[in-house]
């Protein structure tokens, strides 16, 4: 996101983003699986598959709309990101920057990337999440929601 000034508080895709925080919601979608408690990470395709830098891998994300309440921009980005129609649990949404939501799917819940934003998802270990979540605040939003629902 750009916040330089007047004018300037866009998505990189140039969409406009509320200058009232929240700014935006991340919701992690966690799954219980045969090994244990697995995460959905979305693998961004702006700098190709093969990119493994800041901000490669993240929880579904994205930016509030100006005058979108942060609850419906939570459910918004969930759906245009993963095809997945549901209400997140909110997590942190008061007085932050970023609002974290948490949302416990099914282990096999059928998965669909929106294709413009994300080339592939993984279903990972808490750990992998911490290793791929990059800068720390990417993981910190994740450990803010593993932590109240108990993952970690």
């Amino acid at each position: 996101m750009n916040f330089g000034g007047p004018g300037e508080f866009t998505t990189w895709d140039g969409e406009p983003v509320s200058r009232e925080p929240p700014h935006g919601a991340t919701v992690v979608v966690a799954a219980l699986s045969p090994d244990g408690w697995r995460c959905l990470l979305l693998h961004r395709a702006h700098h190709g598959p093969s990119w493994d830098g800041d901000w490669a891998w993240t929880s579904p994300a994205g930016s509030r709309k100006p005058g979108e309440a942060v609850t419906a921009c939570a459910v918004r980005e969930l759906r245009e990101e993963t095809g997945l129609a549901a209400s997140p649990r909110p997590v942190a949404t008061e007085g932050v920057g970023w609002a974290v939501f948490a949302l416990e799917v099914p282990w096999g819940t059928e998965v669909a990337v929106d294709g413009a934003e994300h080339d592939r998802f993984e279903w990972v270990s808490v750990a992998e999440v911490l290793r791929r979540c990059q800068p720390a605040a990417v993981s910190e939003s994740f450990r803010t929601a593993s932590d109240a629902m108990g993952l970690s």
